[in-house]
């Protein structure tokens, strides 16, 4: 069985001087620690290099890949895969993406929760009552995808049915983070539609922003709104609660939080500088999305014109906007006896000139 070495490892290792054994699986944490020492023996790409072979240039893959029908059943089973050093490295990616959820402010006490999918019926979830930024391989918890735990010695979170809702409908969602980024959830909270065609790699990585209508966390009536919504939309705001992303893989996923907070927290910028937002064209966003097809994301906005890609509301920080009354704008009474008393003593003063 291959050796699992995690960054506490790592660096116990880098102290002595060892290298890890031929075959070891090192968890994204322990990958950062060795960074740039481990000899061309443990680089593919520098090996082949170095013995004349062509070097294919690649990225890396972390999405979790089973076969169909394979999901254990009986208790031994689901214990022996739930400690099998393959999960062991997806709990450690776990961790780390939670560390740096909490690191950036994004959850806070014990906000937020992610999920990986590791089955026809199964997922990988942190547990209930946790800090993200603390989170040992040992906390997390194996369900199904109706939220019945298999195994771990902590509850799941109570919000894992929001993220299978959403995985139950695209099967493409094979990792899901909800968390609390301010700039983003400040928009739920506001209920303000997050304007389009700004910024190209927000097309591109985040595509449409969904909304979900506010239904209690927790409750399967808030899975199923979220899912309807996440089902075309990688990213979608909660109202009144916060955001939930998914992508191929927990750092995909990830990367979609800080995708969608940066954008939130440059456009609230941007429109307070007084001039305006500058969209690019329809034509434009159309090249964009049909880039994000063909990187196997998926966006609703893929059939509709050219005319019809770019909302054209303006958008502006601390503003409300109210329906005008049948003769124009609505008017406060109390406010407009304030403005004609003001405006007859500067009258009086006038005339006294």
């Amino acid at each position: 069985m291959s050796n699992v070495i995690t960054a506490r490892e790592a660096e116990e290792m880098l102290r002595k001087g060892e290298k890890p054994p031929a075959g070891s699986i090192l968890t994204p944490s322990a990958r950062d620690v060795f960074g740039g020492t481990l000899k061309p023996s443990f680089k593919p790409a520098a090996a082949a290099a170095a013995t004349g072979a062509a070097v294919v240039p690649s990225i890396p893959d972390y999405e979790f890949k089973w076969t169909p029908g394979s999901d254990p059943k009986t208790p031994a089973e689901i214990q022996r895969f739930f400690n099998s050093p393959a999960l062991h490295v997806l709990k450690e990616r776990i961790c780390d993406m939670g560390r740096r959820l909490w690191q950036r402010d994004y959850t806070d006490g014990n906000g937020g929760n992610i999920t990986i999918r590791v089955g026809d019926n199964l997922a990988l979830c942190t547990p209930t009552l946790i800090c993200k930024g603390f989170m040992k391989p040992e906390d997390m918890c194996l369900v199904d995808l109706d939220g019945n735990q298999l195994a771990g010695s902590r509850v799941r979170t109570s919000e894992a049915k929001t993220h299978f809702g959403i995985m139950k409908r695209q099967p493409n969602a094979k990792s899901c983070v909800h968390a609390h980024p301010p700039h983003a959830t400040a928009f739920a909270i506001a209920n303000v539609d997050i304007p389009s065609c700004l910024i190209p790699e927000a097309e591109v990585f985040l595509g449409k922003i969904g909304v979900a209508k506010y239904q209690t966390p927790g409750t399967p009536a808030n899975a199923d709104e979220v899912g309807e919504v996440g089902k075309t939309h990688q990213a979608v705001l909660m109202q009144n609660h916060g955001v939930i992303v998914w992508g191929k893989d927990v750092e995909d996923a990830y990367w979609k939080m800080e995708n969608i907070d940066s954008y939130c927290r440059t456009v609230w910028i941007a429109a307070g500088l007084g001039g305006g937002l500058h969209r690019f064209t329809g034509g434009q966003a159309k090249e964009l999305i049909n880039l994000r097809q063909k990187l196997g994301m998926p966006d609703p906005r893929a059939g509709l014109k050219e005319c019809e890609l770019c909302d054209t509301n303006d958008f502006r920080p601390g503003t409300v906007s109210q329906a005008p009354a049948a003769g124009g704008a609505p008017v406060d009474p109390q406010i407009e006896a304030v403005v004609q008393q003001i405006t007859a003593q500067i009258l009086k003063s006038l005339a006294g000139k």
